[in-house]
């Protein structure tokens, strides 16, 4: 399925968001934005799971040591076991997409 225009909304547009939708100002929306989003880096780095209600849940996931193929090419190389985050979209969320 095409993407017609993907567009990305940076911190500082959330920044705003959070100042408009309460009375915060500027800077104490920034303060506040910043705390969560190192709550959920710290919890994830801890290993936990991050539930965040009508958005989804994100989550730390051990991938294992695989072979890949080097593109351009064809060789044959050894990819470590590592770690990825997953999310997975709220129910709520999807049914309003």
């Amino acid at each position: 399925m095409p993407v017609a225009s993907v567009s990305k909304i940076a911190k500082t547009q959330l920044v705003d968001m959070v100042a408009d939708k309460t009375s915060l100002t500027k800077v104490q929306s920034e303060s506040a934005v910043s705390a969560m989003l190192d709550a959920v880096v710290r919890s994830l780095q801890d290993g936990k799971s991050v539930g965040l209600p009508g958005l989804g849940t994100l989550n730390v996931k051990e991938t294992a040591a695989r072979t890949g193929v080097k593109p351009g090419t064809s060789e044959k190389i050894q990819i470590p076991a590592g770690k990825k985050v997953s999310f997975k979209v709220a129910s709520t969320l999807k049914g309003e997409l």
